[in-house]
């Protein structure tokens, strides 16, 4: 409906206390098993309305729990379809959450999972790089909850894996980013499989003007929930911006782990063979690295997720692919290697630190050739940033001293052997009136040093011995020199002096 209009939704006190909604006490004991008691201020806000049964575009800061916002309301929704029937047909798909990337699907998949276990309701994922086959097989046992990417969703449609004619929710997490990497088609393939009367979700850390504009065709009088402004940063993240140059990045951030010590930290880069190399570089430094990128296999980079998250990886070196809803619990640092070419991934790059009110630091480093993207990251935060200069320390073994610790080094005293002068201003007075060895010489006999000349009775050379009547050499020249033979003054030889005299 394109002339569906948005409203604000009522800053109004919300209850603060799961506990206080109007929630089924198997949601509640869930919740309570994942340790969460207070609401944030997305959840508080938005809770009550998606229960109310009203549209939601949700715009809040990345780590204030969007996930949790959206998916309990529609598990509290969903409760009068619950049963326990086997029968595959007793269990239509009712909710569909999609969402950009396959970690943050697995890791919506597993959020819900944990709030749905009390319940007997179904829930999966479903998303590309694995082999199709196990995943049919749940689709066609039946599931009530099903979170996928929307490339393998179509290709589960097209095998007819899945009915959607009975969808009542749809969700669509970080909706800006679907569209950025060029999910549209394929969402208005997916919604075209939906009934028309549904409640529509859009969740995201931030909403453009043209997903705004998008969004009024896919939902029916949403109600904006907002909580904080916008496109911002969160203001538990210290943020730094140094200037340096390319072959000072690495260098920086290793001394600034070193310095404020950090002992875990996600470093983010533009491109997936950036990512490879780097891990390859900080593993030579002697931190345990692991990289992440779209050239790995779904099962690599499941591994390297849980790795890190298991404490047994210190850098995770990583492309845009993880800076959208990955929740790593008391992440320190984040560090941005390369400044972000879409300056809206700025702000979910650092909110993979400070989550659920904890604080971190977000390093930039920034090089000459980034005016433009600064500039565009300055256009989005609607502030001057500021860059910081930073003092470099190379301790790495066998590195080359510097010009000025060099030059401080003592001269040594000329040898017998240097090209300079014993009176030339660098050498030292002492050394200059010290006497130089001199090795004894030994007897030489002279005959070694007289050129060579032939004896008398030497036999001539091959090439003179087929010379026939070739005259003796010229006096003055060496022996081995052939001389030139006498030819008659028929053929142009000029004729002897004293042939002229005669």
């Amino acid at each position: 409906m394109t002339d569906t209009q948005i409203t604000q939704a009522a800053p109004e006190p919300t209850p603060a206390r799961f506990d206080t909604l109007p929630l089924d006490a198997k949601l509640l004991r869930a919740v309570a098993d994942s340790g969460y008691a207070l609401m944030t201020p997305i959840q508080a806000k938005a809770i009550p309305i998606v229960l109310e049964g009203r549209d939601v575009m949700g715009a809040a800061q990345t780590g204030t729990g969007k996930t949790a916002a959206f998916s309990i309301p529609l598990l509290q929704r969903m409760l009068k379809h619950e049963n326990a029937s086997a029968s595959p047909a007793r269990h239509p798909v009712r909710a569909l959450v999609l969402a950009p990337t396959r970690e943050l699907a697995d890791q919506v998949a597993n959020n819900i999972k944990a709030y749905a276990k009390h319940t007997n309701l179904r829930v999966t994922v479903v998303f590309g790089g694995i082999d199709m086959k196990p995943q049919t097989a749940i689709l066609k046992g039946g599931v009530e909850v099903l979170i996928a990417t929307p490339g393998r969703l179509l290709d589960h449609i097209e095998a007819k894996n899945c009915v959607l004619n009975q969808v009542e929710y749809v969700v669509l997490d970080e909706a800006d980013r679907m569209l950025d990497i060029g999910f549209l088609p394929d969402l208005q393939r997916i919604l075209s499989f939906l009934p028309k009367a549904r409640q529509t979700l859009l969740f995201s850390a931030t909403f453009s003007p043209e997903i705004k504009r998008l969004a009024q065709s896919y939902l029916q009088d949403p109600l904006l929930v907002e909580v904080a402004r916008p496109n911002a940063t969160a203001t538990n993240v210290e943020q730094v911006f140094y200037s340096v140059t390319d072959d000072e990045k690495r260098l920086a951030v290793t001394q600034t782990l070193r310095q404020r010590g950090i002992k875990q930290a996600i470093v983010f880069v533009n491109s997936k063979l950036g990512a490879a190399r780097l891990a390859r570089s900080f593993e030579r430094d002697g931190l345990r690295t692991s990289a992440l990128h779209g050239d790995k296999s779904q099962d690599e980079r499941l591994k390297s997720l849980e790795a890190f998250k298991a404490g047994e990886v210190d850098i995770l070196v990583a492309t845009d692919v993880a800076a959208r809803g990955l929740d790593i619990a008391d992440l320190p640092a984040v560090f941005n290697f390369d400044v972000p070419f879409n300056a809206e991934d700025y702000v979910h790059r650092i909110g993979r630190t400070g989550r659920a009110g904890a604080s971190g630091v977000a390093v930039t480093l920034v090089t000459r050739s980034d005016a433009r993207l600064m500039a565009d990251l300055e256009k989005l935060l609607k502030r001057t940033i500021e860059l910081s200069p930073i003092e470099l320390e190379d301790t790495r073994p066998g590195t080359r001293p510097e010009r000025s610790e060099r030059s401080e080094r003592p001269q040594r005293a000329p040898r017998e052997w240097d090209a300079r002068p014993a009176d030339s201003a660098a050498v030292a007075p002492a050394a200059a009136q010290r006497p130089s060895y001199r090795a004894p010489s030994q007897p030489r006999d002279a005959f070694f040093d007289k050129p060579y000349e032939a004896s008398a009775g030497a036999e001539l050379p091959a090439w003179d011995k087929g010379a026939g009547g070739a005259s003796p050499a010229p006096r003055g020249l060496s022996a081995n020199i052939r001389p030139k033979r006498k030819v008659a003054a028929l053929f142009g030889a000029k004729p002897a002096a004293s042939a002229l005299e005669s």
